[in-house]
């Protein structure tokens, strides 16, 4: 735990010595991934409630999420996949 405050409070350092435009190019970075990994959440909601209807159960977890967020469409038949075949 004490490894990971660590790490935040040197990336938070880190981000103070930057110039005005390289924080909002920062900030603009981590909210798309933001974006990106709250709709991943909501497209596994949405595939498990239509799985559900089959007899499937699709897993909702951080893992599942930033696959669908990293990969995309793929990462949505790789989750699909995993579950059908486990």
């Amino acid at each position: 735990m004490k490894l990971i405050l660590s790490l935040v409070g040197i990336a938070l350092l880190l981000f103070l010595f930057l110039n005005k435009s390289s924080k909002g190019r920062v900030l603009e970075i981590i909210s798309i991934w933001w974006f990106r990994i709250a709709f991943a959440f909501v497209i596994l909601f949405a595939i498990n409630l239509i799985a559900s209807q089959l007899g499937f159960f699709i897993p909702i977890n951080i893992i599942s999420g930033l696959l669908i967020a990293f990969l995309g469409i793929p990462g949505i038949a790789s989750v699909v996949a995993i579950s059908m075949f486990l």
